[in-house]
């Protein structure tokens, strides 16, 4: 098998806590299963600010170019509130996203049956749940022109942002939405608000016609997205695959992964188009964020940051047979009443970032028919989260 070439971005925060636990993971694959990976590492957002004095430098784009994938964790820290909005640590994600050209942005919610009792939902409510939020995340109103903050003739001043978005724009992510569709429940949901943005008039219009045109196998239904946060908390299984803007994909996708029981289990995918060279540019990191407040505790969750690597096996190199190990591998720890803090409940075992690592590299092996090369040391357990 040829050598993939990936590019790490730890980021910030619990970024770079969370990024050795997969450094676990891709170590296994490569000891187990034989795959060859070329790891690049190097630095955005605060640390690439502390570092160089911007979010992200023209060096790491051309080497996130140059990659088969790019493997990020998070980004962020109040200590950076100072800078000025044009060097903010965020910049070097939203970077990323418009320089590869990274539009669609998969997040999905998927329910552990050993995390049931962790949603503030009831049990019935979320057994089950397995729901795909593809956010456009090129466009829309976080990149909308004109934009920025101008001073009036009275001394007041207004902030102007624009929510814009072309055909072309709406059926290429759309795209993405019906083939995920189409191998999963086949049922798209098109969240817009066309009752008052002629934005999303425009976009309810262009779903429409794609799928009459080009997937009328495909089931797809309509719905404001105020309605779609009160339908997530109400009945949220109704969905399948829900395809929206960048705004109430971002907004969307946070609500629903609360509905899983924590931020730190959910990983995402942000894909772009096939170039002409034949290169496919794709992102992959966690939608938790850095979590300054608990970075370098050794308590941070990295089972999104490991769940996100398992996307990119999928998407990236088509690797699904090891994806699927990843996912199995995390819901036997979970299974084993193993929990992080953001996930710890009555009767479990608490345990901390790099044992929880270590425990889904074990399943791995057991899953791979193997001896395990380590376990997991009963002196690094807690129960019901005391010590």
């Amino acid at each position: 098998m040829s050598v993939k070439k990936l590019l790490v971005l730890p980021g910030d925060g619990i970024g770079p806590e969370v990024m050795r636990e997969v450094g676990r993971v891709i170590a296994w694959l490569g000891r187990r299963r034989d795959l060859r990976f070329e790891i690049t590492e190097d630095l955005v957002g605060g640390a690439s600010l502390e570092a160089y004095g911007t979010p992200i430098r023209d060096e790491v784009i051309t080497r996130a170019r140059e990659a088969d994938a790019v493997l990020f964790g998070s980004v962020g820290d109040p200590k950076w509130n100072h800078v000025g909005f044009d060097r903010r640590p965020e910049l070097a994600i939203l970077r990323l996203r418009q320089d590869l050209g990274l539009f669609a942005n998969l997040r999905p919610a998927k329910v552990f049956d050993a995390l049931i009792d962790a949603s503030t939902l009831r049990p019935d409510v979320i057994r089950g749940l397995d729901i795909m939020i593809v956010r456009e995340s090129v466009g829309g109103i976080y990149f909308g022109e004109p934009r920025g903050v101008e001073t009036l003739p009275d001394g007041t001043k207004r902030g102007i942002n624009t929510e814009v978005y072309t055909t072309a724009e709406i059926e290429r992510v759309g795209r993405v939405a019906f083939d995920l569709a189409r191998k999963r429940d086949n049922h798209v949901c098109s969240v817009e608000k066309h009752n008052v943005m002629e934005s999303g008039l425009l976009w309810k219009e262009v779903i429409t016609a794609l799928q009459a045109r080009e997937y009328p196998d495909v089931k797809l239904t309509h719905m404001l997205a105020d309605n779609c946060a009160m339908q997530l908390v109400r009945n949220p299984r109704q969905f399948d695959v829900v395809v929206t803007g960048n705004l109430f994909g971002d907004l969307l996708s946070d609500l629903a992964s609360m509905l899983t029981g924590s931020l730190g289990m959910l990983p995402s995918a942000t894909l772009g188009s096939v170039t002409a060279d034949g290169r496919f540019p794709a992102l992959y990191e966690p939608i938790h964020g850095s979590a300054p407040d608990i970075a370098g505790q050794g308590i941070a969750n990295p089972i999104a940051q490991i769940l996100s690597l398992a996307m990119l096996l999928k998407y990236s190199f088509g690797m699904e047979a090891e994806a699927a190990m990843i996912e199995d591998a995390v819901s036997a720890v979970l299974a084993s009443g193993l929990r992080t803090a953001d996930i710890m409940s009555d009767g479990m075992a608490r345990v901390g970032t790099s044992v929880m690592g270590e425990a889904i590299v074990r399943e791995l092996d057991k899953l791979q028919g193997c001896p395990p090369a380590y376990g997991v040391p009963s002196s690094a357990i807690s129960k019901n989260g005391e010590g």
